[in-house]
């Protein structure tokens, strides 16, 4: 039966990855609205976004003074902003930052606490049903998506700052414009460090991958083009060596799935490296890379699915007494265990001055691999069949 009988006629792609699709003309997702243009956009995003929120009435936050915690509602893409804003604060943050992925907030949620609701289209039903949780509870409201949307009026209605954040690209293309209001309201709580030249040189940092990862650059001069045909047939396991830089791995596995399809296993050394560490040992681990074979036809070899270890590594700032320095035995440990093993790891190294800055380092990159993976598969980026399903079906939920 084939895929139109099937209801999948959307449904387009080749198992088999061509790194020559990655080389030719790829106009489509480098004009406006593209995939690539989107990830090229990431450093305007964040400017723009900053000058959005600053414009946004942020400062009536501290009016109350230091909130007994915050929420962060949301899922997907939005749900990640928590995720950064809990690892930018770091582990001395004097309240607790809650990630809150399903509607609603927290029973314990009252007059204390800020809930920060954020979806880009401004309609997603977890967000929506936070915000009014929140008002209706008296705590304080900080509401970040797209303009004229529902989440807009709501927040209008109750009197809640509002950061309204153009919508140019899917969400998971849009992590920058959505993350920065988060932590700009969490400077105003005064709960992080966030001076304009963490902006600046995070912006920057983000120009400058964007241009390393320009489709006209060959795979040979653009890590992500590189990376991405590195992975390619494989299975990816994504490990960061600490907080921050797992964060980033869990980004890559999010666009890894949504972009190029691919299953990955993805989190932070500290809670995966004893028992999922014994992926190394298993089928797709040592026993495939056992059972090479020097003679074999490389064609048939290469049905062979294997792993392929992606780390992250974050071996923190010198100097820096803000946060504990990472440990990075972890981290050494699995890329010895992995070469002892013949299983291929790429290494990815954190750079720059703050945590912002070096999470932008790990994120850039593979958020274009994923984007030239899922072409070099013949797949489109921008459009995901089983998501807008999945979105019809679960009543438009971002």
């Amino acid at each position: 039966m084939g895929l139109e009988d099937d209801g999948l006629a959307g449904i387009t792609g080749d198992r088999l990855p061509d790194e020559r699709r990655i080389e030719g003309d790829l106009s489509e997702s480098i004009r406006p609205g593209g995939a690539l243009w989107a990830l090229a956009s990431a450093g305007p995003q964040l400017r723009e976004s900053a000058a959005l929120a600053a414009d946004a009435g942020l400062a009536a936050l501290a009016e109350e003074g230091r909130p007994r915690a915050v929420v962060v509602a949301g899922v997907g893409t939005a749900a990640r902003t928590g995720d950064i804003l809990a690892t930018v604060a770091g582990p001395r943050c004097p309240v607790p930052i809650l990630g809150h992925r399903s509607a609603g907030v927290p029973g314990w949620v009252g007059a204390a606490d800020v809930v920060i609701a954020v979806s880009a289209s401004g309609r997603s039903p977890e967000a929506l049903a936070a915000a009014e949780a929140a008002a209706r509870r008296g705590a304080r409201l900080v509401a970040i998506g797209a303009p004229d949307s529902e989440l807009q009026a709501l927040a209008e209605r109750a009197r809640a700052p509002f950061v309204a954040v153009p919508r140019r690209a899917p969400a998971r293309l849009s992590l920058w414009a959505l993350t920065v209001p988060v932590l700009m309201a969490a400077k105003e709580l005064a709960l992080v460090s966030l001076v304009e030249a963490d902006i600046a040189e995070t912006a920057r940092r983000l120009d400058e991958d964007a241009e390393r990862c320009r489709p006209d650059a060959d795979a040979y001069v653009n890590p992500a083009k590189e990376l991405a045909m590195n992975l390619a047939g494989s299975i990816p396991v994504v490990w960061g060596s600490s907080p921050l830089a797992g964060v980033a791995a869990r980004r890559f596995g999010d666009m890894l799935a949504a972009n190029s399809r691919y299953p990955v296993v993805s989190g932070e050394l500290g809670e995966v490296g004893r028992g999922r560490v014994g992926l190394l040992d298993g089928v797709f681990g040592s026993l495939a890379e056992g059972q090479k074979d020097i003679f074999a036809d490389p064609e048939e070899d290469e049905e062979l699915t294997r792993l392929r270890i992606v780390l992250m590594r974050d071996d923190g700032l010198d100097g820096d007494d803000s946060t504990p320095k990472p440990d990075t035995r972890r981290a050494d440990a699995v890329a010895d265990l992995a070469g002892r093993r013949g299983i291929r790891c790429d290494v990815i190294p954190a750079e720059g001055g703050c945590a912002l800055e070096r999470l932008a380092s790990l994120i850039a990159v593979p958020d274009f691999a994923s984007v030239y993976l899922a072409l070099a598969h013949g797949l489109d980026p921008m459009r995901v069949p089983a998501v807008s399903e999945m979105k019809d079906l679960t009543l438009g939920s971002e």
